[in-house]
């Protein structure tokens, strides 16, 4: 399935040119390269490596058990987001990230809309999603699309810098 840019969104996108959301293999170029600019980034913000989780593979998001999706502006792909499930009713959000010439422009929004709507497709009740302290930007689009900060779970349970959240689906 792809979104548009048009159509009512539960968040409020401002993308001027038009956004296309697809789904790509985790192993795609686009995807590899989106990824890489997403690890390096973390890895400046946190230089530990204990503080970082970058583990998602293949089978987690192969349309069965979750979605890896690529937002493109006129064919050029400017962010990414994931959904992998967790349990029957709960799915975590991960590797979600926009090219910084797109940022504030509403694409993190509609990535994350169309991971939610993924997850409803696929039976999932609850999300979760882990992020760091030291993202700001990522808690303020987190709470601005409903989700709290929640207890944290797995193996983010004992990392001093994770911050996690959660939204129960309608």
């Amino acid at each position: 399935m792809v979104a548009a840019a048009t159509g009512t969104m539960p968040y409020a996108p401002s993308v001027a040119v038009p956004l296309v959301i697809a789904p790509e293999p985790l192993t795609s170029p686009d995807v590899q390269a989106l990824i890489t600019r997403l690890d390096a980034e973390l890895t400046e913000r946190y230089p530990n490596p204990e503080d970082n989780f970058f583990e998602l593979a293949e089978e987690q998001v192969d349309g069965r058990q979750g979605v890896l999706l690529v937002a493109r502006m006129d064919g050029e792909p400017v962010g990414c987001g994931a959904l992998r499930r967790l349990d029957p009713a709960t799915g975590e959000i991960k590797r979600m990230y926009v090219a910084p010439p797109a940022r504030g422009s509403g694409v993190g929004a509609r990535i994350l809309a169309e991971l939610e709507r993924h997850a409803r497709t696929l039976g999932i009740r609850r999300l979760l999603l882990e992020t760091g302290e030291r993202q700001v930007e990522a808690v303020r689009l987190y709470e601005r699309a409903g989700f709290a900060r929640v207890p944290c779970f797995g193996e983010y349970a004992h990392a001093p810098l994770s911050l996690c959240m959660g939204k129960d689906l309608a």
